[in-house]
């Protein structure tokens, strides 16, 4: 599905992230998860892993994230962060 959906990454020190993306992956308590424009709602617990944001331009921009949640919401990603540290 073509297409874009919103982003938004928070960690306990505010706002890391807030654009537009094509793919969003996180890895929650029983697994990987990938999700694109048009998922349908959903809320989660993450666990200890990476998180990675694919943006309009196919460039990605990663995360690793210990604890806290992920929801999707009328093509609306946003992931509440426990910790969050970016990667290269």
């Amino acid at each position: 599905m073509a297409g874009t959906l919103r982003c938004s990454v928070l960690s306990p020190d505010g706002e890391v992230f807030d654009g537009e993306v094509s793919f969003v992956e996180a890895h929650a308590l029983d697994g990987r998860l990938g999700i694109l424009p048009g998922h349908a709602p959903l809320i989660t617990a993450l666990g200890e892993g990476p998180l990675r944001v694919t943006l309009e331009n196919s460039e990605d921009r990663k995360w690793s994230v210990s604890g806290g949640f992920l929801e999707v919401l009328a093509n609306h990603v946003s992931v509440v962060a426990e910790g969050l540290r970016e990667q290269e």
